[in-house]
């Protein structure tokens, strides 16, 4: 299910088998279904933020390796990507809202460079929610974080997810 698809309703989701719960909000973690599945045993849930949490509870429970291996499943920023649809519909539309799409040659290879460095320093690719950013803004933030420490990187990485995710769950619901 995408953003592009019909809203869901709280007390329908509550009230699904794990397996519905699953197929039904497993792609709000890059591709990580396990995360909605996990979740499932806390519900029902009260409001879409508590399910929210729950999510991310369930991310933060899974150990600094499976923390790094789900991260890793993430896309670089990337016009090209996005040119090609060679991501998520989630992930297209959060870095078309950015104009990454519309990258010049020179700005694209200047952020493939930047992505690489990221990763060979931090071992993730560079996670942010491109939403809250202007394209000027993202390089920022490259930038800026591509100096920290790794483990604070990696923090920051998950406080990012937190901010993605929670932006599609509540269009997913219509909040």
């Amino acid at each position: 299910m995408s953003t592009l698809q019909t809203t869901l309703d709280l007390r329908a989701v509550n009230a699904m088998e794990r397996s519905a719960f699953t197929a039904a909000l497993g792609d709000i973690f890059e591709h990580s279904p396990w995360v909605a599945e996990a979740a499932w045993v806390g519900r029902p849930f009260p409001s879409v933020a508590a399910l929210h949490a729950a999510m991310m509870a369930a991310v933060r429970a899974s150990g600094r390796s499976r923390q790094i291996e789900f991260l890793r499943g993430h896309p670089p920023l990337s016009g090209a990507a996005v040119r090609a649809g060679a991501m998520t519909s989630d992930s297209i539309a959060e870095q078309k809202s950015a104009g990454l799409e519309s990258l010049s040659v020179g700005e694209e290879e200047t952020l493939a460079r930047m992505n690489r460095d990221y990763e060979a320093r931090h071992g993730i690719p560079f996670i942010v929610c491109v939403r809250h950013y202007t394209r000027a803004g993202i390089f920022a933030e490259l930038a800026s974080r591509s100096a920290r420490d790794p483990v604070q990187e990696l923090d920051e990485a998950m406080r990012q997810i937190g901010f993605i995710t929670g932006l599609r769950l509540a269009a997913r619901f219509g909040a």
